[in-house]
Formats: C-alpha cells, sequence, structure tokens
C-alpha cells in the first residue's frame, strides 16, 4: 500500500511524535490526577473538551428504537480525519453500552479496545497501532440504551387520544449535549460533519428526520428500515429524528422548499396557521439573508412532551404543541403572535446557528441573540398586523432584570461543563442578545447592518465562528457604506457630529464593551442652560458600590429635545462628557425610543420636566420612550438615585395611557410592590396599593368591550385588563365574569366565549369548589392547547388551597410533566399559595442547569422580601453539594434579588404609606 520509503518516514516522524507527546504535550503530565477508567486502567485524556487531534467527518448512522420495551439499539460508522498522530479516539458517549468496536484502515479491519469516563461522557477507542497524520480512517461501533425518561437525548414520549388511548412514540432533543445519549459522536459544535441516517420501525410508525426519506427496506420479522438523504455539513446537536404516528400537512414555498407540519392525528386541524406562517417566513429569510435555505424541506413537529420552547435542528424543527398548534375559534391573540414568533426564530436559525455556528458554547449568544432579533425583523414584514415591534422592548427590560444583578455574566462568557452551558440558555443570551443587536443596527444603520450580516452568513457558511467574526463583517461594509457617502443621508444635527467624527470606526471595540463585561450602564444627564453633561456608571442592585466599579463602555446615545424631535446621535466612549445643544430647551429624551441597552438618569431638574411633560401632553413622546421611562425612574428608585414619591408621580399621567407597552410597564413597575407585602403580612397598606391601581386604570378598564374586536395590541391590553381587574375584585368586571362563567358552565363549557376575556372569566370562576371542578373536568376533555393553558393558569390562581395542593400533585397523569413549573410559578404567585410552591420546589428539585430549575427557582422566590425567607431559602440551598446544584447561577440571583427586595421594603414602605394617604383621591379627582 506504500513503499519502502515512505513507511520509513512514516516510523521516524512517528517515533517522534510520540517522544514530543511525552515529553511536552500530554495532558496527564501535570500534577493533576489521572482519570481511570470504569475498567480500571488509565484513561488518555483528562479535559473536558475533546481533543483535535481526530475530526469526524462523516456519521453513517442506523437507529432501531423498541417502543415496547423501550429501548434502542443502534450501528454508527465514522469517517475521521487524523490531524495529529495518535492511537486514540477520544469520543462522547453517555449511559449506552458500546460494543464490537472496529476500525477500517488501509492495512485493514481490526478490533479496538474502549474505555469508559462517564464523568466526561467520554469513551477512548484505542488502537494497537498509529493513526496517521493526514490519513482518512473509519470508526464502526454497535450500542444499546434505553430511551430517556427526560426531555433529553433520544427519549420516549406519550399522548392521549380523543378516545382516551396513550399511544407512545420516541423523539429526540440534543442541544447543548445531549446527542452522546442517542449515539457515539463528536458532541461538540465545532464537529462539524455529514449524517446519514437509517431508521428502523414497525409498520405502524412513520419516522422523520433532518433530511427526506430516500426509500423504505422491509425487514424480516416485519419491520421496515427507513433509508434517509445525507445531511450538509453539522454540528450534532442539530441531528433528529422522531417514530410516531404523526400526521401531516404540506405546501411549498416560493423558492421550491416543501414544508411539512406534522402533529398527532388528533390535532391536525389546527396546524393551518403554523405551515402558512413558515412558508411565508422561510420565503423571508431566503431573500433577506440572500442565501438560498439548502434543504429540499424543512419539517415542524408539535411534540407532545417537550420541555424547551423549540429547537431548531436542521430540516426538522420541533416544538411544543402550544407553540406550533393554533384553533382560531380558541387561541387568543397572543397565541397566535407567540406561535409566530417561535417559528421566526427556529427558521433564523437555520442560518444563524445552523449554517453558520458558535465554535462553542461561550458565544451561545450569536445562535440566540440573532434569532430572537431575528423574530422581530421578520415579523414586523411578514405579519405587520401582529405588531410585534409594540413587544420587542419587554425583552430589553426583561434582560436588565437578570443582569442587574452582580451574579449576571457577559453576553459571551466561558463555559466548559455540561451545566455551565446549560445555564447560558438564559435571558442574558437571547434577550440581551438581542437588544445589543438592536442597538448596533440603529448605530450602523439597518441597511449597513443587513449588508454585513449577510456578508457574515457566505463567508462563515458550515463553519463556525467567534464574536470577533461578525465584528469584522459588519465594520468592513459599514466603513464601505460611509465612504461612498451613505452616512451624509442621515440627518446628523449637534451632537451627532461626535458620533462619527473622523475617528476609525471599530466596530469589535464598541461591541465587546457590550459583550465581554456583564451588566449595563446607567447614563446620568444633566442640562444646565445649553450645556448637557453625561456621566457612566454601572447600574447594580447592590449596597456595595466598589462592585460598580471598573466598567466603561461606548454607548451609542441618542436623544430628541423640545425643540426638535430630529434623533440626534452622540457617542459616548469616556466616564464622562459634555455636549452642547444649540439652544436651551425645556426637556431633553436620551435613549429614543430604547434602542439602547442603557438606562438614563435625568438629575437636577430633569425627572421634573419630564414629568410635567407627561402630565401635559404625554404623546409628545412615543409609546416606547414613555414605557422606557415608567421604566427607568421606578428601577432608579431601587439603586436610591430617584424618591419612590417621584416615580409615583410619574406614574399618576398613566391615568390616561391608553398604549400597550406604557401601560404593561406601568402594571410591571406597581404591581411588584403589593406582590412584596403579601408575604409580609402587611394587609392594610396592601389593599391600599391594590386600590391605587385600580383608580389609575379605572378609565380605561371600563373603556374595555367583553369582545375579541381591535387590533392584536388592543386585543392583549384588553386580556392584562380585564384579568388584572376580576383578580383585584374590581365589582363590574367581576360581575360581568360570574355571568358569563354561569352561561358557560350552565351550557356544559359548549358555549363560545370570546376568547381574549376567557382568563378573567376563569379567574373567576375557580373561586367556588363547583367552578374549580368543572374547570377541571374540561381540562381533562379538551385537547385545544391554548384553552387548556388558560385553565391551568386560573385553577393554580385560585384561592382554595386544597385544590392548589391537588394541582402540584397532577403531573405525569393528567397534566404533562412539561407543564408542572408553570403552575408551580403561578401558585407561588397566588397569595394562598406561595408557600406550597416553597415546599413543592424543596421536595421535588429537579434536574441540574436545566432551564426550568432556574425558571422555578427564580419564580418561586423573587417575591420574597423578609429576612426570615432570605434565611429559609439560604439554609435549603446552602445544603446542596456541587452535584446537586449549589454553584447554579441561579441560586446566588435569587440570594439577591430577595436581598434587594429587603433593601427596598427596608427604605420605601414608609414613604409609600405617607404618599398613598396624601394621593389615594387625586387619579380620580385632580385633572392632571
Amino acid at each position: 500500500f506504500f513503499s519502502r520509503q515512505s513507511k520509513k518516514k512514516i516510523w521516524i516522524h512517528s517515533f517522534l511524535s510520540v517522544i514530543l507527546l511525552l515529553l511536552f504535550d500530554s495532558p496527564n503530565q501535570s500534577s493533576k490526577e489521572v482519570p481511570i477508567s470504569t475498567n480500571g486502567q488509565p484513561f488518555p485524556w483528562d479535559l473536558m473538551r475533546l481533543p483535535r487531534s481526530v475530526s469526524p467527518l462523516h456519521y453513517d448512522l442506523t437507529i432501531h428504537p423498541n417502543l415496547t420495551s423501550l429501548t434502542f439499539t443502534g450501528v454508527v460508522r465514522i469517517q475521521l480525519e487524523v490531524h495529529e498522530h495518535t492511537r486514540t479516539v477520544i469520543l462522547h458517549a453517555k449511559q449506552m453500552e458500546v460494543s464490537n468496536v472496529i476500525i477500517l484502515a488501509p492495512e485493514g479491519v481490526r478490533p479496538l479496545q474502549v474505555l469508559e469516563y462517564p464523568r466526561f461522557h467520554q469513551i477512548a477507542l484505542v488502537s494497537d497501532s498509529w493513526l496517521i497524520k493526514g490519513r482518512k480512517y473509519e470508526v464502526q461501533m454497535e450500542f444499546a440504551a434505553n430511551l430517556s425518561d427526560s426531555y433529553h437525548g433520544f427519549y420516549k414520549s406519550s399522548y392521549r387520544t380523543s378516545s382516551g388511548e396513550i399511544r407512545l412514540m420516541a423523539s429526540t432533543q440534543f442541544e447543548a449535549t445531549f446527542a452522546r445519549g442517542a449515539f457515539p459522536c463528536f458532541d461538540e459544535p465545532a464537529f462539524k460533519a455529514n449524517f446519514t441516517i437509517q431508521i428502523i420501525r414497525e409498520p405502524r410508525h412513520i419516522a422523520i428526520s433532518n433530511m427526506p426519506k430516500l426509500k423504505t427496506v422491509d425487514l424480516p420479522g416485519g419491520l421496515l428500515e427507513d433509508y434517509f438523504d445525507t445531511t450538509v455539513k453539522m454540528s450534532t446537536y442539530l441531528v433528529a429524528y422522531i417514530v410516531s404516528d404523526f400526521v401531516s400537512v404540506s405546501r411549498t414555498t416560493q423558492h421550491g422548499v416543501k414544508i411539512s407540519i406534522y402533529a398527532v392525528p388528533d390535532k391536525i386541524d389546527q396546524t393551518t396557521f403554523a405551515l402558512d406562517a413558515a412558508v411565508k417566513l422561510l420565503d423571508f429569510y431566503d431573500d433577506y439573508f440572500d442565501i438560498p435555505y439548502p434543504l429540499p424541506k424543512q419539517d415542524l413537529a408539535a411534540i407532545p412532551d417537550f420541555q424547551s420552547g423549540a429547537m431548531e435542528n436542521w430540516g426538522l424543527t420541533t416544538y411544543r404543541e402550544t407553540g406550533l398548534l393554533f384553533d382560531p375559534k380558541r387561541s387568543s391573540a397572543s397565541d397566535k403572535m407567540g406561535i409566530a414568533k417561535v417559528i421566526a426564530h427556529e427558521l433564523a436559525h437555520q442560518w444563524f446557528g445552523n449554517l453558520v455556528t458558535m465554535e462553542w458554547w461561550n458565544d451561545l449568544w450569536l445562535n440566540e441573540g440573532f434569532a430572537k432579533f431575528m423574530e422581530y425583523i421578520s415579523l414586523d414584514i411578514t405579519y405587520p398586523e401582529l405588531q410585534v415591534d409594540d413587544f420587542f422592548l419587554g425583552k430589553c427590560f426583561e434582560a436588565m432584570e437578570v443582569d442587574s444583578l452582580s451574579s449576571s455574566h457577559p453576553v459571551s462568557t466561558p463555559v466548559e461543563n455540561p451545566t455551565q452551558i446549560q445555564e447560558m440558555f438564559d435571558d442574558v443570551s437571547y434577550d440581551k442578545g438581542a437588544c445589543i443587536l438592536n442597538m448596533l443596527r440603529d448605530f450602523l444603520t439597518p441597511e449597513a447592518f443587513e449588508i454585513g450580516i449577510i456578508r457574515y452568513l457566505k463567508r462563515y457558511s458550515y463553519q463556525n465562528t467567534v464574536n470577533s467574526h461578525l465584528w469584522e463583517s459588519l465594520t468592513d461594509v459599514s466603513k464601505a457604506v460611509w465612504w461612498t457617502g451613505f452616512c451624509s443621508k442621515r440627518n446628523l444635527q449637534s451632537g451627532a457630529s461626535k458620533w462619527f467624527s473622523g475617528d476609525e470606526l471599530d466596530v469589535r471595540a464598541i461591541m465587546d464593551t457590550w459583550t465581554l463585561q456583564e451588566g449595563f450602564p446607567l447614563v446620568t444627564v444633566e442640562v444646565r442652560g445649553r450645556e448637557v453633561r453625561l456621566s457612566q456608571e454601572r447600574y447594580l442592585k447592590t449596597d456595595d458600590p466598589s462592585l460598580t466599579e471598573g466598567f466603561l463602555w461606548q454607548i451609542p446615545l441618542t436623544y430628541i429635545t423640545s425643540a426638535s424631535n430630529t434623533v440626534h446621535r452622540f457617542l459616548l466612549k469616556t466616564r464622562t462628557d459634555v455636549l452642547y445643544l444649540p439652544e436651551e430647551v425645556d426637556w431633553v429624551k436620551f435613549n429614543v425610543d430604547m434602542c439602547g441597552y442603557y438606562m438614563v438618569h435625568y438629575a437636577g431638574d430633569g425627572w421634573n420636566s419630564i414629568i410635567k411633560l407627561l402630565h401635559h401632553n404625554h404623546t409628545a413622546l412615543s409609546s416606547n420612550d414613555r414605557a422606557s421611562l415608567i421604566h427607568n425612574i421606578f428601577q432608579l428608585v431601587s439603586v436610591g438615585k430617584v424618591r419612590l414619591d417621584t416615580a409615583l408621580e410619574l406614574s399618576l399621567y398613566l391615568s390616561k395611557e391608553t398604549e400597550v407597552m406604557p401601560v404593561t410597564q406601568g402594571f410591571g413597575e406597581l404591581v411588584p410592590l403589593y406582590k412584596l407585602m403579601e408575604k409580609r403580612d402587611m394587609a392594610a397598606l396592601e389593599n391600599q396599593m391594590k386600590g391605587f391601581i385600580v383608580d389609575l386604570f379605572r378609565d380605561l378598564i371600563d373603556r374595555q368591550e367583553w369582545t375579541d374586536s381591535g387590533s392584536v395590541s388592543q386585543r392583549v391590553l384588553r386580556s392584562y385588563l380585564l384579568t388584572f381587574a376580576c383578580v383585584r375584585n374590581y365589582s363590574p368586571c367581576v360581575t360581568k365574569a360570574q355571568q358569563l362563567f354561569k352561561k358557560w358552565k350552565d351550557s356544559d363549557g359548549s358555549l363560545s366565549l370570546p376568547v381574549d376575556v376567557t382568563t378573567a372569566v376563569f379567574m373567576v370562576g375557580v373561586r367556588t369548589p363547583e367552578g374549580w371542578d368543572f374547570m377541571f373536568e374540561k381540562y381533562h376533555q379538551s385537547l385545544q392547547m391554548s384553552f387548556r393553558s388558560r385553565l391551568k393558569s386560573a385553577m393554580a390562581f385560585s384561592p382554595l388551597q386544597d385544590k392548589l395542593q391537588w394541582c402540584q400533585s397532577l403531573h405525569g397523569q393528567v397534566m404533562k410533566t412539561q407543564d408542572l413549573p408553570d403552575v408551580v410559578v403561578v401558585i407561588a404567585r397566588n397569595p394562598h399559595g406561595y408557600k406550597l410552591a416553597w415546599d413543592f420546589l424543596r421536595s421535588n428539585w429537579f434536574d441540574l442547569g436545566s432551564n426550568t430549575i432556574s425558571y422555578l427557582v427564580n419564580g418561586v422566590t423573587n417575591q420574597y422580601s423578609t429576612r426570615e425567607m432570605l434565611s429559609e431559602v439560604k439554609s435549603f440551598f446552602g445544603s446542596l453539594t456541587e452535584e446537586t446544584g449549589s454553584e447554579m447561577r441561579c441560586i446566588q440571583q435569587a440570594y439577591e434579588t430577595i436581598e434587594d427586595n429587603i433593601r427596598w421594603t427596608d427604605s420605601n414602605l414608609p414613604l409609600l404609606q405617607n404618599w398613598l394617604n396624601k394621593h389615594m383621591g387625586r387619579v380620580v379627582h385632580e385633572d392632571l
């Protein structure tokens, strides 16, 4: 096969490589403990990340799930490329039996020894001869495992038919580190390869995977084997296959891609909207990115048991049933918007994430931040009637909530183990990522930004990237655009000239300040005549000022004034700076439409000017500007920059507000104040605060019709207002809801209620045992997902403690386990149930690192505000070991949130009491 001379050269090269490896490159040469395999032998690798000496080129994978024994077997043949001489191939396999491992080399077929190191989910395939650099080899192995009981890996799922029959299926969820539980593989995103998949099944089932099926072959024993086309080059976490009895509906896009929606047979009639949306959105992305979708088909499957919101597997995206199924008669406007957003998110991933993938999970935000951002870009154009722009701001507020704690993390942050990786799937990676991209788009101009990301996608197709690759693409394009005079078309006035003051544009230098350090800036603005003094510091909820030191951002400031509604621009690179206005003004508003990811404090008389404007002419500012002012001023109370009574004075203007974002943000800042009191036995002040909020929005509540009329934003607002009014016992709403509930119950649930008011009606209906039992019966019978979701939320907010306790025990029987976290969090917000939720959390400590546990810890504890509860929380979490989650970020976040609540109540409750005593009649009686 080789000449004698070649063999001699190879032998000498190999010998030298061994000596060098032993001297310099052995992973075990340090004083670190040598890892030991399960058979007692030393394991030849001691790092969690795989070595780069070998990489996969192609997987030929056969899988045979048995839905009777709930096990699966398989065979995988992996073509390898060797980059450094080695005698071991290190790859991943988790909780599976690997056997009959052979290598197919130029010298022939020979067996390989298998060593297992479960701590890192690694196996080593050990050869008795060297694998030579530059050559290709194939390894083949058989494997067997149980279908997973969790929602990860290759797992079993079940659903109940309309006739009550329980049917089983099997599905996959591999992101981030769970492909290794389904087949032996190089389970890191940079190890991209092609996959050719075969699935063995019974005739009563179908199989679907990333690629179209090429053929089906009969096997002995009445089994069938489906052969699927070879995938494009992709990461292991994007591989997917499902064995089920699903049925489908299909259409073809304008670009010739076949779109199919798969669901259980009883629910296939709820897929029409998802099919329309998927066709429209895939066509949009095809055109927007100027890169054809590379696969012949795109399937969307509604999985009965699914913990994540959805998953972007290339060519086979998977969803919760609530994320894909829509019934025009029983689904709400917000349901429709939610389904459109999740489809837009997963289809955006086909380019951002699948075609171009982050090198490692530290840059997960390159996937998730972009997909979240593209939800809004795509739907604004394809479904303008959904008015998604009205809701983007809420994502930035949610991100800031987490990012204002010292336990936050940079958007791009080092992670190593699976628990740390799983924790990256949070509001910082998704929502902050989207918000800083929106800021960058506004800074560069939408046109330059679009050209830049297209260039980035084309340059790195089928490759892996890091932060700097994106910044380089955007810098190059922006320079070209600006040098051709593009920026001269922008109306740049006064301070805006400093935005482009001839400095070398360096997108990386700007954006590194937003991605490589945690938190966000608070910009303090003080106007003195024409002079505007600016300073920046980190906004941080803490009683330790030293934690805010050492942070500096390059901030693309925008502002408007009473004299000019032109957007002025100023790049703040230093801790302090000064800009000059062309004339003196009555007011100035920074962070126009809150396009920037920063808060603003108006020092001196600044807030008084803003408050005066809102009280006399609030529509002089956009609804996003009004929402951001409400958010900022109440958040500044938390850090002692603004007095609570000043924030409450601003809130009085809300009696005239009608737009969804400012109204919901007003609720978002005011409702938590009485939620803190509900858990402190302060009934008098609590009821006073509740009464103030009802009075503040009384006119707007009274104007709501109990119908489904109006725009999406109007309908979302209606549902929000009527639900709040009923929960707060506002008499006209409660009476109306009682009448509707009685009619609905008397009709045995056949009466079609207006969808927008059902939550309000159900919230009143669950107050009696008979009403709760009737709703539970309807929940058990219904196959309509969003209807069940509203029933479930209402049942969890019942004042009947015995029902709440029962509610938490239903999972796995009537209620899907995946739905339980939402129920527990609603019970935690229920003044009659928050202790039950805390007891439940302690008694049912879940899987480490999952989004579920982070969501539960935050949702159950974030309204505690007493030292007694802080002590109880610390006692429980302090008893955990590292294995059971003591190092999880969400625990530190819980401590900080409760400590902040304690500080807030200590500082502000007396002030709140005095203010309410003085102003309770003012909302109704004063002309504001």
